[in-house]
């Protein structure tokens, strides 16, 4: 690579998530959050695709032990996925048994966000932004 020539990211293409069961997990995120079936590879793994063509990468887990998080914990923390109307988001997510980590709170940079957990108690933001 010359001087002239520069490298360019254009963002982030999906977060992943290691999961004691691919399956169950990634039809919650398909039923719950909006996603669906975009890629299948027999390890198991599942890409998932967002209505707006951001992808979730569901693949199974190693034999580690879960430590507890926060949203403050080194090292990657959370997804939050974006919601038009965060109390339509939580009355939904409500609807579905979801369990919460706290009330809405101002987000960092803008708007309104609160955190929750998915069925295997992966931290997840539901976050309504402005842009």
């Amino acid at each position: 690579m010359s001087n002239t020539e520069r490298l360019t990211f254009t963002g982030i293409d999906h977060p992943a998530v290691a999961a004691d069961d691919v399956e169950t997990l990634a039809n919650w995120y398909c039923e719950v959050i909006g996603y669906e079936k975009w890629f299948f590879h027999p390890k198991p793994v599942w890409m998932l695709k967002a209505p707006d063509g951001t992808l979730l990468e569901i693949m199974p887990k190693d034999h580690t032990l879960r430590q507890e998080r926060t949203t403050w914990t080194p090292g990657w923390s959370h997804v939050a996925f974006r919601v038009k109307d965060i109390h339509q988001a939580i009355a939904w997510l409500d609807s579905r048994g979801i369990t919460w980590a706290g009330e809405v709170i101002d987000a960092i940079g803008g708007g309104k966000v609160r955190n929750c957990f998915d069925p295997e108690g992966n931290m997840i933001q539901v976050l309504q932004r402005e842009l």
